[in-house]
């Protein structure tokens, strides 16, 4: 059947450049893409000023992040798209460029053996209609446009999952965080109760004290056991919120002092979310050394997928012994305890000291395990899901069943359990003591300046808080422990409701 005009082609010629493409179409075409990208983009902007609007400030910026992490995929496709002729026109030794291939010398990418493409997997490929590199005897081309064309399509993959992955993450993460709001609710309403100095108890009959402290914590492997069946069945109980709780603010702040800490948990999870949301350098580096070693019959890369999973639970059996070491040492120092537990806040509870390097080591496996199975959406879409690149797929099916649970069990159990278990930390997060240290200077100048004609020299009404030289502000714990932060006129227009109910 043939086209009309001079510019028109049979339908054995082949695809047609764009010069005898008709301008309708280019125009169609670009206007849709653009009209695609617009709306996209308007959606983020709309996202960005409910963060801001609501003062998550933490939650703008890991948004900026995501963004900023979209533009490196966009140059890198960008790059592609303007060099695949470049790359496709070099040629390496055969024995080079046959060696260390996905697929077997026997197998084609649409099943175990070479078997002819359907229309379907054709029509995807047609960007790679083009005449192949020549090389001279002896070589092959480095790579192929077809190549380049899967390649693109892999890292536009990478994009849409990376957004979808965040999102996932922060609302599970989110969603575990509100139930611990009726705990909150229940010790601020009820205050004097819950914390009433005048009662005392052995130290045995606490709930705190006897539900991490039995038989099984004599033993340190069975303590481990203990730990790591518990972070599944019930990551944080009441006792353990409110005891450290408890703790935080009694070290932190003021004992008997009304503070939201489950709001203060919800912001460190989004200054948290910060952190897990960006694709480090370190991190694009394991991507390429996952594609080097995804070599036919090594299996590296099923070793490589048991890392998340391992990594994740050693983490979670970590944070629940920390939970349990605290009690162990509550009962060791004291036999009777007056009102609530005072857990021991310390840096040392963690890892090499570091509370951060838990939060690291977090954000490597939500990464690795987001990216495997955005590996196994790729393949599935280009080569089919029974290609030879799942040639064993019995073991495939488990790989992405792990990573569905890994996904689950990391951002619903462990990471909360981090953003709560962290403050027992010697520090405070800066991000919100900035909140609420100038919330508390802007009622102390208040109050001064209505004093200072008949008070003389200002004394501070802040509890356990004293000026420092330059504007800092030292805390007087009974700890000991001093937590810093620079004044600044911006901080006032954080949030300020930390101090209050919920």
């Amino acid at each position: 059947m043939a086209g009309g005009g001079g510019g028109g082609s049979t339908s054995g010629e082949g695809p047609r450049e764009l010069d005898q493409t008709p301008t309708w179409a280019v125009s169609t075409v670009c206007g849709v893409i653009i009209l695609i990208s617009i709306v996209l983009e308007l959606m983020i902007h709309k996202i960005g000023e409910v963060f801001t609007k609501r003062r998550k400030k933490a939650l703008y910026e890991a948004l900026q992040k995501i963004k900023n992490e979209l533009m490196v995929l966009g140059f890198i496709s960008l790059l592609l798209t303007f060099g695949q002729n470049y790359i496709a026109s070099l040629c390496v030794a055969s024995r080079y460029g046959h060696a260390m291939s996905f697929c077997g010398p026997h197998d084609g990418p649409s099943g175990e053996s070479k078997k002819p493409k359907t229309t379907h997997h054709l029509q995807r490929r047609v960007l790679a209609d083009a005449a192949p590199t020549q090389c001279k005897k002896g070589y092959v081309p480095l790579i192929s446009l077809n190549a380049l064309h899967q390649v693109h399509i892999f890292i536009f993959f990478l994009a849409v999952f990376h957004v979808i992955y965040s999102a996932i993450t922060m609302m599970l993460g989110r969603a575990k965080i509100r139930g611990w709001k009726v705990w909150e609710e229940e010790v601020i309403n009820d205050h004097e109760m819950m914390d009433d100095p005048s009662r005392f108890r052995l130290t045995h009959e606490t709930s705190f004290v006897r539900e991490h402290v039995n038989p099984w914590a004599k033993n340190r492997f069975s303590f481990y056991v203990m730990c790591f069946f518990r972070q599944m069945l019930r990551s944080v109980r009441k006792s353990d919120y409110l005891t450290m709780r408890h703790g935080f603010i009694s070290v932190h702040l003021a004992p008997g002092m009304k503070f939201n800490f489950q709001k203060y948990i919800k912001r460190s999870l989004e200054d948290d979310f910060k952190v897990v949301v960006g694709i480090s350098p370190e991190l694009w580096a394991f991507v390429m050394l996952f594609l080097l070693f995804d070599v036919h019959g090594w299996y590296v890369t099923a070793v490589i997928t048991m890392i998340p999973p391992v990594l994740t639970l050693a983490i979670g059996t970590k944070l629940q012994a920390i939970i349990s070491d605290m009690a162990l040492e509550i009962q060791e120092r004291h036999a009777v305890i007056q009102g609530m537990p005072l857990v021991n806040v310390s840096d040392r509870h963690f890892w090499l000291s570091r509370p951060a390097l838990v939060l690291h080591i977090i954000h490597f496996i939500l990464f690795q395990n987001a990216f495997e199975i955005t590996y196994f959406f790729w393949i599935w879409y280009e080569f089919g899901l029974r290609s030879c690149f799942h040639h064993h797929f019995a073991l495939i099916i488990i790989r992405v069943a792990l990573g569905v649970g890994v996904q689950f069990l990391c951002s619903y159990i462990t990471l909360p359990l981090y953003a709560l278990v962290t403050q027992m930390g010697s520090t405070m997060k800066r991000s919100v003591f900035d909140d609420q240290t100038s919330k508390a200077l802007k009622n102390w100048h208040k109050n001064a300046k209505k004093k200072s004609e008949t008070s003389g020299p200002m004394q501070s009404p802040l509890p356990n808080l004293r000026p420092k030289t330059g504007g800092d502000i030292e805390s007087a714990s009974p700890a000991n422990i001093t937590a810093s932060v620079d004044v600044k006129e911006s901080d006032q227009s954080q949030p300020r409701d930390l101090l209050s109910g919920p």
